[in-house]
């Protein structure tokens, strides 16, 4: 069982969901990333930091991972880590760079 596992999803504000509930080619704003630190620093260092702006652009067929469109790359994260990732829903105020290349998490 991943240390992440053991966290239960928590909702810290009633105006943001979780990164694994925003639909397909949505746009939302990272508002928190509630896990333990070293999953949390990795996926900082991938762009998923507070007030970053992330879209949901295609799941796998069955569901999981989802592909995120973040900070002008593409990453896959799978539904139990995209859970503890929230954000306020809507499309950003200013657009990011464009996808240039895919990592995983």
């Amino acid at each position: 069982m991943s240390k992440e596992a053991v966290i239960t999803e928590r909702n810290p504000s009633p105006a943001t969901i979780a990164l694994s509930e925003l639909a397909d080619q949505a746009w939302g704003v990272i508002a928190s990333l509630e896990m333990v630190a070293e999953v949390q620093n990795q996926l900082m260092h991938m762009g998923f930091m507070p007030g970053a702006p992330v879209q949901a652009l295609r799941r796998a067929p069955a569901g999981d991972p989802t592909v995120y469109a973040i900070d002008g790359s593409e990453v896959a994260l799978r539904r139990e880590t995209a859970g503890l990732i929230f954000v306020v829903p809507g499309a950003p105020k200013a657009g990011p760079a464009p996808a240039t290349g895919e990592r995983s998490a």
